[in-house]
């Protein structure tokens, strides 16, 4: 006979497994009817509307108050006598230089042994009580227990990564800190061949690291977050399976 509590996790395994199953037929069904067509591009959309998007918060400086002089062509806070053509107002647009060139290599070894042996025994009258009480006969009180352990590890691990990736994007500034500085969203999409290219940049840059051409290094921008992929028929081959994935994640060993 099942236990309840059995029952009830058959049940729910049950559940789980025809849940996964509508889901993976939803998304064989999604890829079945765009069969021979070219991935979509997404459609150019305010980056504040996106699901998750959220502003962001830093500590900043006291605010302080602007001074007019009579009289004066000068502005205060301007950095030339001129207009500045730089970016500086919510939906601007700069562009980010995007220069990535890593390279990172590590090696860990680590190695431990260890053993352990452990006897123990009774003499003297104990010992020749339990000789002739306790223990069968051809046996002796002098070796009761003899334990002994031995454990051996070993390990190693290395890394060798290179990353490489020069590229520009455009980007539209999405928020205006207190302190002047600029957060900002750009993103890129490339079709070629039924495969789509897609770029990613966000972060926050001051203003004072925008070139006079309305350029920034991706070196510049803190809280960086760039991401470079593609999506259409080459990515779905390097993926492995959902079942294959579903297994790795849920198989214990």
């Amino acid at each position: 006979m099942f236990k309840t509590s059995s029952v009830s996790k058959l049940k729910h395994g049950a559940v789980l497994i025809i849940a996964l199953l509508a889901l993976a037929g939803c998304e064989t069904a999604d890829k079945l009817s765009k069969v021979g067509q070219e991935p979509e591009l997404t459609a150019i959309q305010d980056p504040r509307s996106q699901p998750g998007y959220r502003p962001v918060q830093m500590p900043m400086p006291m605010k302080e108050t602007e001074r007019y002089n009579a009289n004066s062509l000068w502005r205060t806070g301007n950095r030339a006598f001129f207009q500045d053509q730089r970016a500086k107002r919510i939906g601007d647009i700069v562009t980010v230089k995007v220069t990535i060139s890593d390279k990172a290599a590590f090696a860990n070894t680590s190695r431990s042994a260890r053993s352990d042996a452990k006897d123990a025994g009774a003499g003297g009258a104990i010992g020749t009580a339990i000789d002739e009480f306790i223990l069968p006969s051809g046996t002796s009180a002098d070796a009761l227990a003899s334990i002994s352990s031995s454990d051996t590890f070993q390990g190693s691990g290395s890394i060798d990564r290179t990353e490489s990736l020069e590229t520009t994007v455009a980007a539209v500034v999405t928020q205006v800190l207190p302190n002047s500085n600029l957060v900002i969203e750009g993103r890129q999409e490339v079709r070629v061949n039924h495969e789509v290219r897609e770029l990613i940049v966000a972060g926050v840059v001051r203003p004072q690291d925008i070139a006079s051409d309305n350029t920034v290094e991706s070196t510049k921008i803190a809280e960086a977050r760039i991401g470079y992929g593609g999506r259409g028929q080459l990515s779905i081959a390097q993926q492995p399976r959902y079942g294959s994935q579903v297994l790795d994640i849920i198989l214990p060993f």
